[in-house]
């Protein structure tokens, strides 16, 4: 199957081939077709398959042949969990929509950057308007935004969106857009929660579950390496120098442990950066700017790069910390091996890990080799589970007692 075959015009497949597309993923090869239909979708595909172009570029053949007169207005508004993977498919329409003979107007709405700047921007006049959910609201409450128009409504990452507390922000931001539209969600995952969202949102959707995304992640080279706790800097450390890696991206428990290794790793004389929430968005962009340039060698990061970073030429994925989520394992891991690239991810483990690590490796449908490296070797004793005394049944507070001892605070 080539691009040419979907139904695109040939401006954008030119943009397509300048970007170095060949053929379409599985995920664009089918949703592409149900968009330029004017179907609602709902698609299930795991992270790296491709997702943001299977809505970007319909929507732009779309757009680019209704284009009214006066001033742009908005007609598509698509809502992201992160500010990076908000970047970077507005980035995706503007490179998509490049040799399109009128261009999109494109505005990003993030945190961490001025909000008069954005106002301005729409204000001015824009087609699509790519956001985070909580920097949308903020500008919905300045009254200075008129959605009136739109047509496309997209959801991207929505499981992850889920997490953050979207499901409260969506009310207020379904009050503000037209009823009739088109509506396309994108989710590694479809709890029964995210079913219920996307009930409220789609009108008879298409379903799309591409199966085909999974051995992706399955053909990263995936090894786990026991070590205690104390020696994962010293072992992470020997490997960077005998792996020879180039670019390595280790995920991290919590932001103030990222900032602590990278400023450890840097008197060692490595090229390493931080990457977390607390960063200004400015430092942000300049962080990842010099990581896809090869100037830091190696990004400790939180969860927060686990979705939305496209970068290709990651060499290897750090575990040092593993992720709460088993989920989450997925994410991290999918960040290298990318654009038909080998990868590597390398998750470090103690005794204490192993029953989660066993957990991870269930629902991933994967069962690894445990390794040690020698002068690194787990050492010690796993740790006695001690179990606390069985509840006694009837002998707790019942979740009504415990409402009717609060509402009798408040009214003593």
């Amino acid at each position: 199957m080539s691009f040419s075959k979907l139904g695109l015009s040939s401006n954008i497949l030119r943009a397509l081939e300048h970007s170095g597309y060949k053929q379409p993923t599985p995920i664009q090869d089918k949703v592409i077709p149900f968009v330029l239909s004017h179907h609602d979708v709902m698609a299930q595909a795991q992270t790296g398959s491709g997702k943001s172009a299977s809505f970007v570029l319909p929507i732009l053949e779309i757009w680019s042949k209704n284009i009214g007169e006066g001033k742009s207005k908005i007609k598509t508004l698509v809502l992201t969990p992160t500010r990076e993977l908000t970047l970077q498919v507005a980035q995706t329409f503007v490179s998509m929509g490049e040799f399109l003979p009128q261009k999109p107007k494109v505005v990003s709405l993030i945190g961490g950057e001025s909000i008069g700047d954005q106002l301005f921007a729409i204000q001015k006049g824009c087609d699509i308007v790519v956001a985070t959910s909580g920097r949308l609201i903020d500008v919905l409450n300045k009254k200075q935004m008129n959605l009136s128009h739109l047509q496309f409504f997209v959801l991207d990452e929505a499981d992850k969106m889920l997490d953050l507390g979207f499901a409260e922000e969506l009310e207020l931001i379904l009050k503000e857009i037209p009823s009739k539209r088109q509506n396309l969600l994108f989710s590694a995952t479809y709890p029964p929660k995210m079913q219920m969202i996307a009930s409220r949102i789609t009108q008879n959707p298409i379903s799309v579950t591409i199966e085909s995304d999974e051995p992706t992640v399955q053909a990263i080279n995936q090894r786990v390496i026991e070590v205690n706790h104390a020696n994962r800097g010293p072992l992470l450390r020997h490997l960077l120098e005998s792996e020879k890696w180039e670019q390595v991206l280790v995920f991290m428990a919590n932001k103030r442990a990222t900032d602590n290794i990278a400023a450890k790793f840097k008197k060692y004389g490595f090229l390493a950066e931080s990457f977390h929430g607390d960063l200004v968005q400015e430092d942000r962009n300049y962080t990842l700017d010099a990581f896809k340039a090869k100037k830091i060698r190696i990004l400790f990061a939180t969860d927060i790069a686990a979705r939305g970073l496209d970068i290709d030429d990651i060499t290897c994925v750090i575990n040092f910390d593993l992720p709460r989520s088993p989920a989450d394992y997925i994410h991290r891991i999918g960040r290298t091996g990318r654009a038909g690239k080998s990868g590597l991810a390398v998750s470090f483990i103690d005794h204490e890990d192993q029953d989660h690590f066993a957990l991870i490796e269930k629902r991933s449908q994967i069962k690894l080799v445990r390794e040690q490296i020698a002068g690194y070797e787990l050492s010690g004793n796993a740790p006695e589970k001690v179990k606390g005394p069985e509840p006694v049944k009837g002998k707790g507070k019942s979740k009504k007692d415990k409402l009717r001892e609060q509402a009798a605070k408040g009214n003593g």
